[in-house]
């Protein structure tokens, strides 16, 4: 069957979310050449809250199945179900061998992707990637919008939520907050790839405190694995911060960053989503790299110590000092949210 300018296509996802954030790049380079083509995603449901506010999303297929995990009869029976739907094309954007399964067994006519785990059988455009030609994560999802070997456009499109005023109403109201009368410090403590990705708490404290003295409100967001940040940076200001950590779903949290005038961050899910909501916005890099997956925004500043030993992309210091982030100042961050605020 030949492809249809409206024939709808399908996305597998990425896992993690500052990853499904960036692949929106590919979403909105699809969506610029097939405008009428509706675009569905297969993505772990901790995604749902994101692809809901991309415009670009017609629906979320939730695969619910453990990280790692193969699982195919569950795969096989999604597969079946989605023979019916009439995708002409699918962008399978995980590198793992078992990504590349729903779409085959789907038998969806063109099956696009980086070779990956050895995915010759499963997927019939394989893409070979040249990591010195394409360093970002968003170029290597862009690339897949274009033939193989196609130059890239000269600036891509980044990633941009859709916010509800009426749905951000109604997260306050819901976490017990009034509508902000004061500017709003937004504190990421928290990083779900490991601890080296973590600037320390008692960091994060010193800065807060001196925000709060000019007059701000800080709320600290993040999971429940980020409570114990959460309640040293509390002690150390005298439980004058609002603590939302692992009170608040993802879409809540996406809701509240919307209204920060300044966040701080480590690399991590939450940082890719206050770019994407364009918020003035302060990363620090320890372990991992801007090189390979920046925030998207043109309201940003990164600080990163560049030590001979980092980018080392682990999930706890292998010299056991984490220097990379101890050593980054809490003045040199407030020196940044100086420059955007």
């Amino acid at each position: 069957m030949m492809k249809t300018d409206n024939a709808p296509i399908l996305i597998i996802g990425p896992a993690w979310v500052g990853d499904m954030m960036m692949s929106q790049v590919l979403l909105k380079l699809i969506k610029a050449q097939h405008p009428d083509a509706p675009i569905d995603v297969i993505a772990p449901p901790h995604s749902a809250p994101l692809l809901a506010r991309m415009p670009e999303v017609r629906h979320f297929i939730p695969l619910a199945i453990g990280h790692g995990k193969l699982e195919l009869k569950i795969r096989y029976e999604m597969a079946k179900s989605l023979r019916a739907t009439g995708y002409q094309q699918a962008y399978v954007l995980p590198n793992s061998f078992k990504s590349a399964f729903i779409p085959f067994l789907a038998k969806i006519p063109k099956r696009t992707g980086w070779l990956g785990e050895c995915r010759l059988g499963l997927l019939n455009d394989v893409r070979f990637l040249d990591k010195s030609a394409l360093p970002l994560m968003i170029q290597r999802f862009a690339a897949l919008a274009f033939p193989r070997n196609a130059p890239l456009p000269t600036t891509l499109p980044w990633p941009a939520l859709n916010v509800d005023e009426a749905v951000v109403a109604s997260t306050l109201q819901a976490v017990g907050l009034s509508k902000p009368t004061k500017p709003i410090l937004a504190l990421c403590p928290g990083a779900e790839f490991g601890p080296a990705k973590r600037w320390p708490a008692y960091h994060y404290a010193e800065v807060a405190k001196q925000k709060l003295a000019e007059g701000y409100d800080v709320w600290l967001l993040g999971s429940p694995k980020e409570q114990a940040d959460a309640a040293e940076i509390m002690a150390i200001t005298d439980q004058r911060c609002v603590d939302l950590t692992g009170k608040t779903s993802l879409a809540q949290a996406i809701d509240l960053l919307s209204l920060a005038s300044i966040v701080v961050s480590n690399d991590s899910g939450l940082m890719h989503i206050a770019a994407a909501l364009q918020r003035p916005l302060v990363v620090l890099y320890g372990s991992s790299s801007p090189g390979f997956t920046p925030p998207l925004s043109d309201k940003v500043e990164i600080l990163s110590l560049h030590l001979p030993c980092s980018p080392c992309f682990k999930r706890e210091c292998p010299l056991g000092h984490l220097k990379c982030l101890v050593d980054l100042m809490p003045a040199q961050v407030l020196t940044a949210i100086g420059k955007l605020v």
